[in-house]
């Protein structure tokens, strides 16, 4: 058993921030976070385009980014799997070599289209996404990557059609079911209807967007809550901000030197400096016989 499917069985839900590259991964592991989530809509906007237009090898890329410096359990945003179930094989042998905890496929459509950021979504057949399901548990050759199957019938079609769609795919060998329930109401709902473990994607803000608190989602089942955009719109306003008053003289007079001094020491100890120059002082900068 991964530590990912271990840490859902805690008394607590596992909360998974947003990560798109090794530094924040780094600051999430300092701050205190059990896990990761590897976003396919925050990277695709980091890149100037969108999750649609990510292919699966710049995700296995990002990832092995990701954990060649930090080892806690990552979370594979693989929207919907790149193809049919015929194409799931390589999804999920691309998954466990990248170093994945857990992979998430959603029911829609592919290719995916831009309408989803504005609420308009193309779903799959409930019937093609079992396939897919079943053809990523038979391409599984780690048994501890955790198969995470999401619908977003809750928005498109109604909470009723998601429970029975997530039915389907719990009896498909998903691990953990995903849906998107956005009131207390919802939660409850679907708590009531369906096994455990549940897993939710929160609006930014985190679980203030849905009014509840952390017991009260773990007690209806929810034992996976993922944030996939807070941070990364949080460095998006920080850098809006610092790039707008630098470009006014090319100075920064909001904040003393003292302070970007403290920073840049902080990011050198975040990569492990005084570890790096210790190795070529027992090395390549041994001082002279």
């Amino acid at each position: 058993m991964n530590s990912l499917t271990k840490m859902m069985q805690g008394p607590t839900p596992v909360c998974a921030p947003l990560v798109l590259d090794p530094m924040m991964a780094k600051m999430a592991e300092k701050a205190g976070f059990k896990a990761l989530y590897l976003g396919g809509g925050a990277i695709g906007y980091q890149r100037v385009y969108l999750e649609a237009n990510l292919t699966l090898t710049e995700m296995a890329q990002a990832a092995l980014e990701v954990r060649t410096v930090c080892e806690l359990p990552l979370i594979f945003d693989a929207a919907a799997g790149w193809g049919d179930a015929m194409h799931m094989h390589r999804t999920m042998g691309m998954a466990e070599a990248a170093g994945f905890a857990a992979i998430e496929i959603e029911d829609q459509i592919l290719p995916k289209r831009a309408h989803h950021h504005i609420g308009i979504d193309h779903m799959v057949p409930m019937e093609v996404m079992v396939d897919k399901i079943k053809e990523a548990v038979r391409a599984r050759r780690n048994p501890d990557l955790h198969i995470i199957a999401r619908t977003i019938a809750t928005r498109s079609v109604g909470i009723e059609d998601a429970v029975r769609r997530c039915e389907a795919y719990h009896k498909a060998g998903a691990d953990s079911l995903l849906l998107l329930p956005y009131t207390p109401e919802a939660v409850r709902f679907i708590g009531e209807r369906l096994p455990q473990p549940l897993v939710t994607i929160l609006k930014p803000g985190g679980i203030t967007s849905i009014s509840m608190s952390l017991d009260e989602l773990h007690g209806y089942g929810f034992r996976l809550l993922i944030d996939p955009s807070t941070p990364a719109l949080a460095a998006y306003e920080a850098m809006k901000k610092v790039y707008a008053e630098l470009a006014d003289g090319f100075a920064i007079r909001s904040r003393p030197q003292e302070d970007w001094t403290r920073l840049q020491k902080e990011q050198q100890a975040s990569v492990d400096m005084d570890k790096l120059i210790e190795i070529e002082r027992r090395t390549t900068e041994k001082p002279a016989a």
